[in-house]
């Protein structure tokens, strides 16, 4: 039954999951951590963390990785913890693989018209506000220490954020060797 939960829940997210990978993000916390208590917000802020270091789409590896952990949670073995993986991902992917199918044909003949472009000039503003949401999410004691718990482990873990959102934005950094450098900041300053 939970492998029915688990692709009947991947399946909406992808199906209503505009904006790529990090606008599902937020979909995807709610529908695991806050609606089916299949994660906690610490295992889920650890799979997002997993998710932006391995290769590959975000939302797929979040997926990926929020069907073994699911499964792995209800008490299920390793091998059945994979099939909650596949059956994750492939309900992920499932909708917009059989939506681009359907519709674009469509799109090349209309992309040009009036309501075509609307549509998406709506969508933009609302992507963003799904980017936002999940940034917003993901700013909670599990990230970032209140100040009255220990206030030199937040102002570190503030440094942290603004450092690695000033170097990605502004200086161009490689996301990757953002990572990185944080991780190792990390394992110094918190070890």
């Amino acid at each position: 039954m939970i492998y029915l939960d688990l692709f009947i829940t991947f399946f909406k997210i992808g199906l209503f999951g505009f904006g790529g990978g990090y606008g599902m993000l937020s979909l995807i916390q709610h529908e695991t951590v806050e609606r089916a208590h299949w994660l906690s917000t610490a295992e889920f802020t650890d799979i997002v963390a997993i998710s932006q270091m391995t290769p590959g789409p975000i939302g797929i590896n979040s997926a990926t990785y929020c069907g073994y952990t699911a499964i792995h949670n209800a008490g299920y073995g390793h091998l059945m913890a994979v099939l909650g993986s596949a059956t994750a991902t492939l309900a992920l992917v499932l909708p917009s693989l059989i939506l681009m199918i359907l519709i674009s044909r469509l799109f090349m003949k209309y992309m040009n018209t009036r309501p075509v472009r609307s549509v998406f000039a709506g969508l933009r503003p609302a992507v963003v506000g799904l980017l936002a949401a999940a940034t917003l999410l993901l700013c909670n004691t599990e990230n970032f220490s209140t100040p009255m718990d220990n206030p030199w482990q937040f102002f570190i873990s503030c440094a942290l954020f603004a450092a690695t959102a000033f170097g990605t934005g502004y200086l161009k950094i490689n996301p990757i060797r953002m990572i990185c450098y944080a991780a190792f900041a990390g394992l110094l300053l918190f070890y």
